[in-house]
Formats: structure tokens, sequence, C-alpha cells
């Protein structure tokens, strides 16, 4: 599988006292956009095929495309309102040309072996998988309970936790299966689709020990800043 969902349509309203007008995935790293090092990733692990999901300032992104990725097989979908998380993974799920993609979000860098998450998507015939980072002493995220199959036991909401695993984000999707679902035009992905339907759609999670950062508050926006030095 060669294909990946970006969803870089978040306003970033939180970063305003950090970063300039601009949509969250755009926020400058060391002088580049945050969303290039998360193409960079997904690039160097053999994903070749991106489709944006846009919304907010969309030219800002499409512009930085053409200019920084002038070769990159890439596909557009843009909102012309909010649509939820759900609501715009649909809408790009609509241009997918592979059975099955990534969905990540262009304003969190999740470095997990895609291969692994993938060898396991295919082999329990999932509709989606989650990838799930242990954290420690946290009450930003909720927590994501795991069976022993690897099968989602369940969902707990944003509290403060001494150990858990998070949902860092990033998923690999049955697109058929998930372009069939029910849904409104605006939807949560989170809550619509995960949290309402894990237990009677086949929804897996695979925990990787990765580095992980959310860009969403100043505080990580900042600490991505030292973090990202090393990488050119």
């Amino acid at each position: 599988m060669s294909e990946a969902i970006i969803l870089a349509g978040g306003l970033g309203t939180r970063l305003r006292s950090a970063v300039p007008d601009l949509p969250k995935c755009m926020a400058p790293v060391n002088g580049r956009p945050f969303i290039g090092y998360v193409i960079d990733y997904f690039l160097q692990k053999g994903v070749s095929k991106f489709i944006l999901s846009l919304g907010y300032k969309s030219e800002a992104v499409i512009e930085y495309i053409k200019k920084d990725y002038p070769v990159l097989q890439v596909q557009y979908a843009i909102e012309d309102e909010p649509l939820g998380t759900g609501g715009a993974i649909k809408l790009a799920c609509t241009k997918a040309t592979e059975k099955d993609v990534f969905v990540t979000n262009g304003d969190t860098f999740f470095a997990v072996d895609l291969k692994k998450l993938l060898e396991q998507h295919t082999h329990t015939a999932a509709a989606c998988t989650l990838s799930l980072k242990p954290m420690h002493n946290f009450d930003r995220y909720g927590v994501v309970e795991l069976n022993e199959n690897q099968s989602i036991a369940s969902f707990k909401e944003k509290q403060h936790y001494d150990k858990g695993l998070i949902n860092g984000g990033l998923y690999v999707l049955k697109v058929a299966a998930f372009l069939s679902e029910a849904m409104p035009q605006k939807f949560s992905f989170e809550k619509s689709y995960m949290e309402a339907l894990y237990l009677e759609r086949k929804m897996f999670g695979q925990v990787q020990d990765a580095y992980f950062i959310d860009i969403g508050i100043p505080q990580d926006y900042l600490q991505a800043q030292e973090d990202f030095k090393k990488i050119v």
C-alpha cells in the first residue's frame, strides 16, 4: 500500500500566540512547515501517493506543495465548510486509489513502523487499525484499551492517567468499508465512527513506542523546534 491521507485543514487557534494566521500543519518548525516533515517521513517509508484534506486557508498549503514538492503525486480534497474529522476523511477517501489508506494528521508526527501496522491490518482484515502510543502522567489525551487479540476493548475519556495507551492519530483504513458507513456529511471520526462503532466493526490497535509529538499547543510546538533540529 502506498497511499496516505493527511488531514491538513485545522485552524490552529491554540497556536495563535506562537505562529502566524496559518493552518496548523503550516506552522513553521526550524524554517519549514511542519507538514513537510510528515510528508518526508511517509515518502521515506515507501508511500508515494498523497491526498491532502484541506479547508482553512487551503491555498497556503497548495502553494507550499507546488513549490517544495513539485513532482509529488498529490490530490486535494477541499472542504467548502468544516466537515469534522470524519467528513474530511470521507471526502478524501472518495479520491483514494488503493483499497486501504494510511490516515494521519498534518500537525502530528508519529514515527511508527508503517509496514508493521499494515501487516497487522491485513492479517486481521480490519476495517480500521489504530497506532497507539504508551504514555505516562498525562491528562491531554483519552486512553485506548485492547483485548488480548489486539481488538479495541474500550475508549476512555480525557482525565489524568498515570499511564496508558493514547490514540496516536495515525490509522490504516479500509476505504470501501468506511465509505459505506451511513454517516452525515459532517461528523467526528473519533466520536461518531471509532468510539460509536468499535464493538460492531473490526477495529484493532497496535502499540508502537516510537517518537510522537502533536504541535497543537504552544508548549509542544516549541518542543518540536528542538526535536526537529536533527531533521533536515
